[in-house]
């Protein structure tokens, strides 16, 4: 029986969605980065501990100047599936030429408020791929069930946005996998933890096909005092439990902790 390879780098991220305002998004920012200059920056070449960020388009250049120096990537919530005549739409390469490094495709209001389908998702992740832009690829089932099904859902949304079979499959080890059950976003609490663990390990099972280990976190109501509950999670993809940028410092410090943890002999 081979093992399974896991990833050596934990990620913790947040997206603002569209909650701040341009002047409460450059004070976050300012906050968070007050956050990774205290917690030894991660995502420096001395950490493991991955960090990174998604604020709205219009800050993403200012977030670039305000986190410099902190090692923090910097992500977007969104991309178009191409380049040229689309109104009001983003190029993935316009976000790469601002120092973007990840981008949040497939999340589950995406899916449902804009009508993006597997294939508008699948466009969007070979655009971002192309553009050398890693995708952070939201999956999750709809509705409360068991882990079992959860798991075949989210196998299922995976394979349609990697093209798996296809000539111009993505490797899953390009990409950063955001496990968020679609019940728990924006819920009072996550999804269990039995839960989270169970349909994580049966995803990293399916998609670790070779040496290459994939990154696989969990969203969905994430904050502070979950991923210590969460062995089979690679970090957390916080929410607005984040937009508190102290919040964000103690998720740092739980993934310190854990690094220190697995790294001890």
């Amino acid at each position: 029986m081979s093992t399974i390879i896991r990833s050596e780098s934990q990620y913790i991220g947040v997206s603002t969605k569209m909650y701040l305002g341009y002047a409460r998004s450059l004070a976050w920012l300012e906050g968070i980065r007050e956050q990774l200059l205290a917690h030894d920056a991660p995502g420096t070449a001395t950490s493991e501990v991955v960090a990174f960020v998604a604020p709205s388009f219009p800050v993403l250049e200012s977030a670039a100047r305000i986190l410099r120096g902190t090692g923090c990537q910097l992500a977007a919530q969104n991309c178009a599936a191409s380049e040229g005549a689309i109104t009001g739409e983003v190029s993935a390469g316009m976000l790469a030429e601002l120092g973007v490094q990840i981008v949040e495709l497939g999340h589950a209001e995406r899916r449902a408020d804009f009508g993006e389908d597997d294939h508008v998702v699948a466009a969007k992740v070979r655009a971002a791929a192309a553009a050398g832009l890693r995708p952070l690829l939201c999956i999750g089932e709809l509705e409360h069930g068991d882990a079992p099904s959860a798991a075949r859902q989210c196998l299922q949304q995976i394979a349609a946005a990697l093209g798996s079979g296809t000539q111009e499959a993505v490797d899953p080890a390009s990409v950063l996998f955001a496990y968020e059950p679609v019940w728990a976003i924006g819920a009072a609490q996550p999804a269990s933890a039995e839960h989270i663990n169970a349909v994580l390990r049966i995803i990293r099972k399916k998609l670790t096909l070779s040496e290459k280990p994939v990154a696989l976190i969990y969203g969905g109501s994430a904050g502070p005092g979950l991923l210590p509950r969460l062995p089979e999670a690679d970090g957390l993809f916080l929410g607005r439990f984040a937009h508190d940028p102290a919040n964000f410092g103690l998720v740092l410090d739980e993934a310190r902790a854990r690094q220190i943890q697995l790294e001890t002999p």
